[in-house]
């Protein structure tokens, strides 16, 4: 995408088409959707294939199932070996990666363009015809075991995947991604193969690619290793979080520093106040150095190093979270500073310039983020799976621009109400 003056978008100086170049859809026969967008100035492919299943699909005995799947899928399939796929496109300087999250797991690579092919045929390989070595499950499942040890050992992490048990207690939402020790010492082949029959539908997979070729050049590369596969239909209803109650949590940690995280169920993804609560996320403690969490404990007391808020919306539910670490005597400090910022959005409407202001550095933010071609891809994909569609930046911008002063103290006035705020802390041990 083409650079452009923030300041003229965020006006309106500029037309609103020009904001987003079209991307293209096209459904094989079998329900897997391609989804392309064509830049013809870039030499780099980047193609992924996502699968609407995470972590959430998962019973009590599964935790940890959807990511066992996703480090299998690289070590073996019908032909090939676990070193001819870590090799395939490294050795032609590409790169091969996937993730899992509470509700997608998404394999990608990016390449040069002239071997895309090679890559479409790679990642529809480890996708659909693992075969799940046995001798390979034994070593992998020591290798997540030390993955689970590592974030143990991090508890910037740790309290994050512990704050998601609390908010969304009993329920498959508040599973750690990575399972427990018990589930994941447990996994065998047979229950990977249950998993995947009973959670993949060919109708909720998305191909989705970034590179200079045309769409028909792509629907054929990519027909070639996904138009035969066979359609699979499943009915597999997601069950939406019950009540919630608002809990408090301490927990003794081998830390010299206390962590805390503190927030409550919000809106979900089809949510009216979805965008407005994000713009409001981004204004308290978003990535920029002046979020107002930002401002008030690090730059005027020096409380926090580090100190973020975050809006995670799933398809039925979702969250808001802080997370801070301090010094233990600064503790009450902080957490008196973070609900006073809290009571200054639900009190105090943002005047006309804080409101020009707050709207232009997100969208500033999100025109950023979409120049990136590999997370563009990866948007485009997860945006179809979600709400069947990919907005257009210009479309999003609009929104913004109608969000009102009032909108923002209303949706304050009903997450940041610090009654309804579960906390949880690390303290460090005696």
């Amino acid at each position: 995408m083409a650079s452009y003056n923030l300041k003229q978008r965020v006006a309106g100086a500029v037309p609103l088409q020009s904001l987003q170049e079209e991307y293209e859809l096209y459904t094989f026969s079998n329900g897997i959707r391609l989804a392309h967008k064509q830049v013809t100035n870039t030499r780099i492919a980047h193609c992924g294939i996502m699968l609407d299943i995470g972590s959430r699909d998962e019973q009590v005995h599964q935790q940890g199932l959807a990511h066992f799947w996703e480090h299998m899928a690289f070590k073996g399939t019908q032909k090939r070996r676990s070193h001819h796929i870590i090799n395939s496109l490294e050795r032609v300087g590409g790169d091969l990666n996937a993730y899992t999250t509470k509700e997608k797991i998404c394999f990608h690579a990016s390449v040069l363009d002239e071997y895309f092919a090679k890559a479409a045929d790679l990642l529809a390989d480890i996708t659909f015809h693992s075969v799940f070595p046995e001798r390979q499950i034994e070593r992998e499942r020591n290798v997540i075991l030390e993955e689970m040890a590592m974030y143990r050992d991090s508890p910037e992490d740790s309290i994050q995947d512990d704050f998601d048990a609390l908010i969304f207690d009993g329920h498959s939402l508040g599973y750690n991604i990575l399972g427990t020790t018990e589930t994941v010492s447990s996994f065998t082949k047979p229950d990977l193969n249950t998993f995947i029959r009973d959670n993949l539908d060919t109708s909720r997979i998305v191909f989705s690619s970034v590179s200079r070729f045309p769409m028909q050049k792509v629907i054929r590369t990519v027909g070639r290793f996904l138009e035969d596969l066979p359609a699979t239909t499943v009915t597999r209803p997601r069950i939406r979080p019950g009540a919630y109650q608002p809990k408090q949590e301490t927990m003794k940690r081998d830390l010299t520093q206390v962590q805390c995280a503190l927030g409550s169920p919000a809106y979900a993804l089809d949510h009216e106040n979805r965008l407005p609560l994000f713009v409001l996320t981004n204004l308290i403690g978003g990535p920029g150095m002046n979020s107002r969490f930002n401002m008030a404990l690090r730059e005027k007391h020096g409380f926090v190093y580090a100190i973020d808020a975050s809006y995670t919306p799933y398809l039925d539910a979702g969250f808001f979270g802080v997370y801070f670490g301090t010094e233990r005597k600064h503790l009450d400090k902080s957490m008196s500073l973070i609900m006073k910022e809290f009571k200054k959005l639900r009190d105090t409407p943002l005047t006309s310039a804080q409101l020009h202001f707050t709207k232009g550095q997100i969208m500033g933010q999100l025109a950023m983020s979409e120049e990136s071609n590999n997370s563009f891809m990866l948007m485009m994909a997860k945006s179809l799976l979600d709400i069947q569609k990919v907005e257009p930046l210009a479309e999003i911008f609009e929104k913004i621009r109608l969000i009102s002063a009032r909108q923002l103290q209303d949706v304050a006035q009903e997450v940041f109400d610090e009654r309804r705020f579960s906390i949880l802390t690390y303290l460090p041990e005696e």
